[in-house]
């Protein structure tokens, strides 16, 4: 019997070894220093972000650039939930995606009225809106920000108990529990994306991105597939901009909001690495950090070598830098794509 499979040798490895460095993740802060855990932290936020906008616009055709309005969203959430309502910062993560999944459904409602760059543009104008009304907010500092009350960051759940593993100090425990929780995030979101794009959804998914009107003659629901990959999306980031302001524990308009940190650094790092592939992220967020550790302190010089960078990329290798490693090697570490498996003969020729 012949059949359909997305199951290779590599995809095989590759899951044995992600499961290996989860598992070593975990136990990573024993022996390494606070830097080395923020680092960690920043890289693991980043991938998930860019996993995300991937999913959006590598696989379902949607180029937003405001994703920024839900990371910010998904901050303020989280701090309206631990000033106003009292909650423990971790629990109020949650609602940092409960709030993004709610202004996503006002967004999806404008923006899919619009095509192309138009839907990019207005993506973006919903999150200045969004930024600009936010920034009305009094009891959350309004303008100027403000940061989570000191009685809220010296109880946040799970820090005594890593204090009493550990044997750090609470600022370190901090890192140390929103590090694990970044590792936790990234791992869940990766997975799902995976697990959706080797399902039927995933097939549909794709053939949407490459041609509208042939997806829709063989059946397939693009408008509902499209709201779903969005607000699903929207929940993701609103989690994880939830999460990185736990860890920041202050929080502004323009820090919340920048589409600089949460939307182009974003974009450079699925762009450099290879949009439409779940390794592209991977490459892409590691040569951002390379680049960020290497030239952060050159001002206006980090920004013009990134781009630069993408240029390059572009031009050389315009599937990203995973695309040209795969094309070369045929290698695929996730991979998605469906192949006709046929049965074993056993002896002969």
């Amino acid at each position: 019997m012949y059949r359909l499979t997305t199951r290779t040798r590599a995809g095989t490895a590759t899951e044995i070894a992600v499961l290996v460095l989860v598992l070593a993740g975990l136990a990573l802060p024993a022996v390494t220093p606070r830097g080395v855990i923020q680092d960690l932290f920043f890289i693991l936020t980043m991938l998930t972000l860019a996993q995300i906008w991937n999913l959006l616009a590598g696989y379902g055709g949607l180029v937003s650039v405001g994703q920024q309005a839900f990371v910010g969203i998904g901050a303020y959430a989280m701090f309206a939930g631990v000033i106003l309502l009292g909650w423990n910062p971790v629990a109020a993560i949650l609602l940092g995606g409960l709030a993004a999944l709610a202004l996503a459904v006002p967004t999806a409602f404008f923006a899919f009225r619009l095509q192309g760059a138009y839907f990019a543009i207005g993506t973006w104008v919903i999150a200045e809106v969004t930024r600009l009304l936010i920034a009305q907010w009094k009891a959350l500092g309004g303008g100027t920000g403000t940061s989570l009350p000191r009685e809220a960051t010296s109880n946040i759940m799970g820090t005594d108990a890593i204090r009493a593993l550990f044997g750090v100090r609470e600022a370190a425990a901090r890192d140390i529990l929103a590090y694990w929780l970044a590792l936790a995030l990234v791992v869940v979101v990766t997975g799902c994306i995976y697990w959706l794009l080797r399902s039927r959804l995933g097939l549909a998914l794709a053939a949407v991105r490459d041609n509208v009107e042939a997806a829709q003659a063989v059946g397939v629901d693009v408008g509902r597939l499209k709201w779903a990959v969005f607000l699903i999306a929207a929940a993701a980031t609103g989690l994880t901009g939830a999460l990185i302001f736990v860890q920041t524990a202050r929080i502004s308009p323009e820090a919340a909001f920048a589409v600089t940190d949460w939307t182009a650094y974003v974009i450079f790092i699925v762009v450099i690495g290879g949009i439409g592939t779940i390794e592209g992220p991977i490459v892409g967020v590691l040569v951002f950090f390379a680049l960020r550790s290497a030239l952060a302190d050159y001002g206006s010089w980090y920004l013009m070598t990134l781009g630069l960078a993408a240029i390059a990329v572009m031009l050389f290798a315009p599937k990203g830098l995973w695309g040209l490693i795969s094309a070369r090697t045929g290698l695929h570490l996730f991979p998605v794509r469906r192949r006709l498996a046929g049965p074993k003969i056993e002896g002969g020729n």
